[in-house]
């Protein structure tokens, strides 16, 4: 009986160790998957200078989100292709795959010359490369995810895939302290003229770590026994989305779980940190700490959220957290802007601006070839008061009404060249912009945020509430995702409305949300992008989706 006992206690701490290896290897291979990911985010700013300078300010940044995006548009042929090979092959060769992909198409990124060295092809090889990443990232999750989800015992499959729900986070994480070191140590000057290749070079040894890490597991245990059974499937693609009673199941994952939920990642996790840096003009660097900050302090409810899944179900969680987003970004983003620019919060109550125009003579102020010009009265308004950061209306004023600027109680006529052209339009312009930079100083808006006045402790503690939101919505959705599935074509059916949640709805936030302010002038029109989808995503899941966390899935 003893002997017994004591081989069931060493069989129980061997399964243990396996487990602790599963999830170790499959989270520690996709952080650093992230950090990849999450490097050209971070520094879209810095990236807009080097790779899209032939155009104007507000069209390069839009570029560089566009170029951020691709590598997000492309994830769901990833996911058809990794998540076929993955249903095929099986979990470990596919995501052994994936990785190499991420982790050198990152590390060539560091070495790309810049616009200035190689012109238009300087562009044309970062989207490439940025491409790549997304089609690696396509299978990366899903084989991840699958694979743990399949080694899980039953009751904690939230739990143990909710250790994969952190690294994306901490890839954020890890890519943001990786800058801030480089940053600190190299200081701000050099790390815009070069030194922010550095944490793109450095993903090379990554790779290595994880390369030898995930070498070490085993296939899944659940793809095996399908195969010794016979029960695998030969045409995943056909059998996921050609057949209505899975395709349904498809659909209804992307609207009623994974659309929502990508949103409010996005915008816990990435707009928060454009809106700090583009939009309340705070130092990239303090702006990468205040996040990492509130990363650190959100990341631990990913697994309390994954864990509590298996208690009282997963649906639940995550449309709470759609709702909760949807109903308090607008005062969370208003209160960052006192938190963290108090001086210009001040000024837009004290004294607001309003542009009164002509609405036909004003025009969408982005050229993919940086050829268009903006001149019309309305144009050199709205771009002067954009590269102030001075947040505007636009009020309709009717047609062939001049264009008027009001800045509190002072109202300024439009830019009126008089016919000049040449340098003496150019001059007329710069005169023209500089007495509205005048009348904005002494009206109280900041050229830049007073880093002395961030309310550090309350901008954190905002923070870290959007990233308790994404704990929510993203803690138990692997989970989920993989018991809404039958294994044959899990890693197939569950990786394209993951993508496509999230490489879609998610991926094109920034761009869409930064484009929406740009366009209004309100710094937080952007908003209503994300609040729209996590709303519909509350509603349709709530009525059409059941929850999963006791159904099987070893079939």
């Amino acid at each position: 009986m003893g002997a017994e006992v004591q081989a069931a206690s060493g069989e129980a701490k061997q399964g243990g160790g396996r487990d602790v290896l599963v999830i170790g290897a499959s989270s520690l291979g996709t952080v650093f998957e992230w950090y990849d990911f999450y490097l050209y985010g971070s520094l879209a700013p810095i990236i807009t200078s080097h790779f899209f300078s032939g155009v104007n300010e507000t069209t390069g940044f839009i570029l560089a989100l566009l170029a951020f995006a691709a590598g997000f548009a492309i994830r769901p042929l990833g996911a058809v292709i990794f998540g076929r090979l993955g249903d095929l092959w099986g979990r470990k060769n596919t995501f052994l795959i994936t990785m190499l992909l991420m982790g050198l198409s990152t590390f060539v990124v560091g070495l790309l010359p810049s616009y200035a060295q190689i012109g238009v092809a300087a562009p044309i090889a970062l989207v490439v490369m940025r491409l790549v990443q997304g089609l690696a990232l396509g299978g990366e999750y899903g084989g991840a995810a699958t694979y743990v989800a399949e080694h899980a015992p039953a009751g904690k499959r939230g739990f143990y895939t909710s250790w994969i729900q952190t690294t994306a986070t901490i890839g954020l994480f890890l890519s943001l302290a990786v800058i801030l070191a480089t940053r600190t140590h190299l200081g701000e000057d050099a790390f815009k003229a070069w030194a922010w290749r550095i944490p793109f070079l450095v993903s090379l040894l990554l790779l290595g770590v994880s390369l030898w890490i995930r070498l070490k597991l085993h296939e899944s245990p659940t793809f095996q026994r399908m195969i010794a059974e016979g029960k695998g499937t030969k045409k995943p693609l056909a059998e996921a989305f050609g057949q209505w009673a899975n395709l349904k199941i498809v659909l209804l994952a992307l609207v009623g779980l994974t659309m929502g939920q990508a949103v409010v990642w996005y915008t816990g996790q990435f707009y928060a940190l454009f809106f700090l840096e583009k939009v309340l003009k705070l130092d990239g660097a303090q702006a990468n700490l205040l996040v990492a900050a509130g990363l650190l302090i959100g990341t631990p409810f990913f697994v309390i959220f994954g864990w509590l899944s298996d208690r009282i179900g997963r649906k639940w969680i995550i449309l709470a957290g759609c709702l909760l987003a949807a109903a308090t970004y607008f005062p969370i983003f208003k209160a960052l802007t006192v938190a963290a620019n108090p001086m210009l919060a001040q000024a837009e109550a004290a004294a607001p601006v309003t542009v009164s125009t002509d609405p036909a003579t004003c025009a969408f102020q982005f050229d993919l070839i940086g050829k268009a010009k903006f001149n019309s009265p309305c144009d050199v308004a709205k771009a002067a008061l954009a590269k102030a950061g001075a947040p505007y209306r636009v009020i309709d004023a009717g047609a062939g009404a001049p264009t008027t600027v009001q800045v509190g109680r002072v109202t300024l006529s439009g830019f009126d060249p008089a016919g000049a052209t040449g340098k003496a339009f150019a001059a007329a312009r710069k005169a023209w912009e500089g007495e509205l930079a005048d009348q904005l100083k002494v009206a109280g808006y900041p050229a830049k945020a007073d880093a002395k006045r961030v309310d550090q402790p309350k901008v954190v503690g905002l923070l870290a509430l959007l990233v308790i939101y994404v704990t929510m919505v993203y803690g138990p959705i692997a989970a989920m995702l993989v018991e809404l599935f039958p294994t044959r074509i899990r890693y197939t059916a569950m990786s394209l409305p993951y993508h496509i949640g999230n490489g879609w709805f998610g991926g094109f936030l920034p761009t869409t949300a930064f484009a929406i302010v740009a366009a209004t002038g309100d710094i937080y029109s952007g908003l209503w992008y994300p609040v729209i989808i996590a709303a519909v995503t509350a509603v349709v899941g709530g009525l059409f989706l059941k929850d999963t966390r006791n159904r099987p899935i070893e079939d």
